[in-house]
């Protein structure tokens, strides 16, 4: 499961994303996951941290993109 989540974590950090969005719900995620599982030692753990991240990243990326349309 870590080496799977590390790959895909790279592969998205390489390929990248054009918006502050996505970039920070990739970014998001995979910090989340990595949290989740040092916190709950588990899929599940890993799981909701991706998801929290996930979630967070975005809106941060939201914000980010919103501030570059709107100066």
């Amino acid at each position: 499961m870590k080496k799977i989540l590390m790959i895909v974590f790279v592969t998205a950090l390489t390929v990248g994303c054009v918006t502050n969005t996505g970039t920070g719900t990739l970014i998001g995620a995979g910090v989340g996951a990595l949290a989740g599982q040092a916190i709950g030692k588990n899929s599940k753990g890993t799981l909701i941290g991706a998801g929290v991240g996930a979630a967070v990243g975005g809106l941060i990326g939201n914000e980010q993109d919103n501030k570059k349309k709107n100066p």
